[in-house]
């Protein structure tokens, strides 16, 4: 069975992809962000580019920050930002 998931993207993530968001389609095989960010790196040299070093991100599933290793579970949208910094 597919689900469907929004995809976020903020800061200078939404600045190199020239989108604020994307709906994807997920197979079941799409159990963690992981596996939506290797599915997205294949989506061209901007994407990949943006995630050759997740370290550099944070993700957030349904506003809860989350790794890369975080299930989906029935999460509906997948924000992805660089990490915030404060002054």
């Amino acid at each position: 069975m597919s689900r469907s998931i929004n995809i976020v993207y903020f800061s200078w993530v939404r600045e190199r992809l020239g989108v604020d968001e994307e709906q994807f389609v997920l197979g079941d095989e799409v159990r963690t962000i992981a596996d939506i960010l290797n599915l997205l790196a294949d989506r061209g040299a901007a994407h990949a580019d943006i995630l050759s070093d997740v370290s550099k991100l944070r993700f957030a599933l349904d506003q809860d920050y989350g790794t890369p290793a975080s299930v989906i579970g029935s999460a509906k949208e997948l924000a992805i930002f660089p990490p915030v910094t404060g002054g």
